[in-house]
């Protein structure tokens, strides 16, 4: 069993993480920890292969990793958790005041979970849906862009 310490050591080497989001994704157990980086890679793969995006600043909001379009400001924040500790599902987080999750629902009501206007759930469990996941990320990621 690796300890937390172990973890964060092996986040920051392998995916040039900063400390504070390394330390958050070890707090996370293994499982629900595993999904959130497959996420995270998704995340940062869309926001490279998405044209405008630019670099990601990859930061803590309310102690979970957030990812945020700071240089070209094409998007809103996208964060991630755990909604229910001890559950077996995690969240993707977006602006509530926005209309991205009610927009997600319209589009993929039978592809994922929701939590109110602020969440698609993920369950840890099961296949990762990417291609419909990525293009929620996308639409996230450029979200400033499309309403100006």
């Amino acid at each position: 069993m690796m300890h937390r310490a172990d973890v964060m050591d092996r986040l920051q080497a392998d995916t040039a993480m900063p400390g504070a989001v390394a330390a958050a994704f070890a707090a996370f157990p293994a499982p629900v920890r595993g999904r959130l980086l497959e996420v995270r890679s998704l995340i940062l793969s869309t926001a490279a292969e998405t044209s405008g995006v630019g670099p990601l600043t990859e930061t803590l909001k309310w102690g979970e990793p957030a990812y945020l379009t700071e240089a070209s400001g094409s998007g809103t924040t996208i964060r991630l958790g755990w909604p229910r500790p001890g559950g077996q599902t995690c969240a993707v987080y977006f602006n509530c005041r926005t209309t991205l999750v009610d927009s997600f629902r319209t589009h993929f009501r039978d592809v994922f979970a929701y939590q109110g206007n602020r969440a698609i759930l993920l369950e840890v469990a099961a296949p990762l849906p990417e291609a419909p996941l990525k293009i929620c990320l996308a639409t996230a990621l450029t979200y400033h862009r499309r309403q100006n």
